[in-house]
């Protein structure tokens, strides 16, 4: 499985997540995630340093309590997370938040304590001053030498060593100054001790805040969910906690009130606001006997609600997790800046102990050397690296939350800018993929019988062509009242089933050969009509002979040519696949500008194709909604599921769209790119912050302008440097939701549809490649003396003799690229296709 699927679990794994406390820097996140890691039972772990999170894949073998006490031997605290939908911010954040504060109000007190003191040059000020900032230091600085001494159990440097050193080197030589007939006189500088603990404090204080305001998407649809609910039980309304609510119970709903769980409604009828899972601004009527979902809203009367999902199972808990698994995830940026940040601290030593050295030789006291070697420690910044990019991966996902794209990996935010070939299935994700039964020509028999016998096979199947012929005989009552025997539906063919003693097969050409159905003249002269009015032919049998052929017609999307357009532009070749007939599928492609197209694609062959694209070395994204899209999704680099299909193709994507609309692809490409603009622009400061801080720190500008970096000064650059960071993400929430509103109208408003990316005429663009395969036959014969044998297949399919380079060659009926072999002999000759 690539790396970006490596969250999806099988059924003996789960995801564990944690709250992690103790976090001061990116190298305390590695530190954790290396301590995780060898635990058996433990397969992939992550931890987000923005937003304070382990996410673990774990096996069923993992004993319990094993990952939470790993990480409190590696110096920090975990705290298990429930999976129900809580009620926003945590009391845990709050309390950390107050206690934050409070310190930052002591240390400022404190430290305008010491520095009073600091300008007395009695020596009961000199004591009275070694005391506050000692108390200080063992105070509000105390969390510093814990975190060092932490990284320096487990053989690491963190923020927090630096910050430490600098400290102690303050504070040491302000202590041997302080008793000047004992060492030596000299400047004292514990102000800038207890100014360094006062600024970093506070820049880890706003910091703190604007990581909140990153994660605010989430919360805010945690705080959709009400804490109480009225239920009806024994004949009399109660009111009872949410987190009490069980299935089957009848749930009140009043107007403007939220709905608590998911369910049907029994009585009344209402308008349900759902902008919070859709997206979409229109509110929906419902009435009895409709779906309605926790947390959104009632908006116009009472509603008696019959619970069907509660808790941890509503569709806003799952969402709420998928969410929560994306921004546990890392994006592959993220190592680079990871590999960076863990070399960087040892890096900053040696530099501020050279620093050191150099002014001892070259500078002209001391005390200069002291002041840049602490200027070095603590100017560097290694949280402005770990913070670049989880901070704006986080808004990145929460403003597709909001629009109604999911993305339930943050990695991919970064993936989806890489696509370079798209491909989309027809029915359903192209089309309207409710097709309707435009007409239905029976060969045998009259035109009801034959439909009463398709209803018959189509009765056991979910396919949107199944429906359409079930709607079609309910209409005309013709439909069964009755369960067939041995109902099956086969992806890419079509459904069989018996009915008294009869085999029914409805289904494509191809069904039809492996039912072993003969397709007569007649029967296929109507099926090319049909399809050469885009419209879709499906033959039926009865005992293995074709009595009649049926056609459907299934609408465009009235927005797809805009969005094929769109993508063009962006520079995204676009490929429809279907399983339908090769005629409609050419037609429909042709209709929307799309490059290129596959017809009559088994599950298995659109894996192939995406494998083919990939091989080729292009990024792939699949587009689908239905079952039998799920296998192509999971196996393209970039799967998007459209959220009106079924759940096997949302668990299997790695974008979910909840509205079914084509121009979310666009919206979800437009804010990965926005997302990854905006981690680029993150890591640059953070780099260019330290490049051009540490020399400056260092004494740079000292031989040329007389400037010395004050510590304390140094310590606040530090601190609001990760704020800047965080800061500068947090502007995608102003000026990505403006931009993904005006999608739509650039599109309606452009130069007209792009021409598609292939500079090759549209008729040889669209060309199959497969008609040719097959027209061939499925077997190799001997020309001497007549043995034959089955043709090699390649991609579940036979292959085709064709002339590669100067020799004829067995391909894969998807080109030389995808497969070749060598065409078997016998009698000491290359054997033929059979006629």
């Amino acid at each position: 499985m690539d790396a970006q699927h490596n969250l999806e679990g099988r059924a003996d794994e789960k995801i564990e997540r944690f709250r992690i406390r103790g976090m001061h820097c990116a190298n305390c996140a590695s530190t954790i995630e290396n301590a995780v890691a060898p635990i058996p039972g433990v397969i992939d772990a992550h931890v987000n340093f923005a937003a304070e999170t382990l996410t673990a894949r774990v096996s069923d073998k993992l004993a319990a309590g094993e990952i939470e006490a790993r990480i409190a031997a590696a110096g920090y605290s975990a705290i298990a997370e429930s999976n129900s939908v809580g009620a926003g911010e945590s009391a845990l954040d709050r309390q950390d938040a107050h206690r934050n504060l409070q310190w930052v109000v002591c240390t400022a007190i404190g430290a305008a304590v010491v520095m009073y003191l600091q300008h007395r040059e009695s020596s009961t000020a000199r004591i009275a001053t070694l005391v506050a900032a000692t108390t200080l230091v063992l105070t509000a600085g105390l969390t510093f030498y814990r975190g060092a001494w932490i990284a320096a159990r487990n053989r690491t440097a963190n923020m927090d060593t630096l910050v430490a050193l600098g400290i102690s080197a303050a504070c040491f030589y302000s202590i041997l100054t302080t008793f000047p007939a004992i060492f030596f006189a000299g400047p004292r500088f514990f102000d800038t001790a207890a100014e360094l603990i006062l600024f970093i404090r506070f820049g880890k204080f706003l910091e703190a805040r604007a990581r909140g305001r990153a994660m605010a998407a989430l919360r805010s649809l945690l705080t959709l969910v009400p804490d109480v609910a009225t239920v009806v039980r024994d004949g009399k309304e109660r009111v009872v906690p949410v987190s009490e609510l069980a299935v089957g119970d009848i749930v009140l709903v009043k107007p403007a009130s939220r709905i608590p769980v998911d369910g049907v409604i029994v009585t009344g009828a209402s308008t349900v606001d759902e902008s919070m899972l859709t997206g979409e601004s229109m509110a929906v009527d419902k009435s009895a006997g409709d779906e309605v979902s926790g947390g959104t809203l009632n908006t116009a009367a009472a509603i008696a609600v019959r619970a069907t999902r509660v808790g941890s199972e509503t569709v806003l808990a799952q969402i709420v997790r998928m969410v929560a698994d994306a921004q546990g995830d890392k994006a592959p940026i993220q190592r680079v800046a990871d590999a960076v940040a863990a070399r960087f601290v040892p890096a900053v030593i040696a530099i501020a102990a050279l620093t050191f050295s150099a002014w001892m030789w070259f500078g002209p006291s001391l005390v200069m050397a002291l002041t840049a070697m602490t200027a070095v420690l603590v100017i560097a910044c290694p949280c402005a690296m770990g913070l670049a990019t989880p901070t704006a991966l986080m808004v990145g996902s929460g403003l597709g939350l909001r629009a109604g794209i999911l993305f339930k990996r943050a990695s991919a935010l970064e993936l989806i800018t890489r696509i370079r070939v798209m491909l989309f299935d027809k029915t359903g994700t192209l089309t309207v993929g409710r097709p309707e039964l435009e007409s239905v020509v029976a060969l045998d028999g009259d035109d009801n019988s034959a439909l009463s016998f398709a209803a018959i096979a189509a009765s056991g199947s979910i396919h949107p062509l199944s429906r359409a012929v079930t709607s079609s005989a309910h209409t005309r009552n013709l439909a069964p009242q009755f369960t067939p025997d041995n109902s099956r539906e086969i992806p890419g063919l079509g459904v069989t089933a018996e009915h008294r003693g009869k085999q029914i097969a409805l289904g494509n050409d191809r069904l039809m050969t492996q039912v072993g159905a003969a397709v007569d003249p007649r029967a296929r002269d109507e099926a090319a009509r049909i399809a050469a009015s885009a419209a879709t032919p499906l033959f039926l049998a009865i005992d293995r002979k074709v009595t009649a052929v049926l056609a459907f017609r299934d609408p465009v999307k009235p927005e797809a040519r805009g969005a094929i357009a769109a993508l063009h532009r962006m520079g995204i070749r676009t490929v429809m696949i279907s399983g339908d007939n090769a005629e409609v599928a050419k037609t429909v492609a042709a209709r929307l500008g799309i490059d290129e197209f596959r017809a009559q694609l088994m599950p298995a062959d659109k894996i192939a194709l995406v494998k083919r694209y990939q091989d080729s070395g292009l990024f792939t994204a699949m587009v689908g909604d239905g079952i039998n899209d799920a296998p192509a999704l999971a196996a393209a680099d970039i799967g998007i599921a459209i959220g009106s299909g079924t759940d096997a193709a949302k668990e299997t994507g790695d974008v979910v769209l909840t509205r079914d609309d084509l121009y979310d692809i666009v919206r979800a490409l437009v804010l990965g790119r926005l997302t990854l603009n905006k981690v680029k622009q993150n890591l640059f400061w953070a780099f260019f912050y330290n490049v051009l801080g540490i020399p400056i720190a260092a004494g740079a500008l000292y031989p040329w302008f007389g400037i010395m970096l004050n510590p304390a000064l140094a310590g606040l650059a530090m601190a609001l440097s990760s704020v800047s960071v965080v800061s500068n993400a947090l502007l995608l929430n102003f000026t990505g939701p403006r931009k993904l509103r005006a999608v739509r109208a650039e599109i309606e408003a452009g130069p007209g549809p792009a021409a598609p990316s292939s500079s090759t005429p549209p008729q040889a663009r669209l060309e199959l490649p497969e008609k040719k395969e097959i027209a061939t036959a499925t077997k190799l014969k001997c020309e001497k003396c007549g043995f034959e044998t089955a043709m090699p297949t390649h991609c579940n399919r036979p292959m085709h003799s064709e002339r590669v380079g100067h020799e004829t060659r067995l391909v894969c009926w998807m080109g030389p690229n995808c497969g070749v072999a060598e065409v078997p002999r016998h009698c000491d000759a290359p054997m033929h296709d059979a006629a």
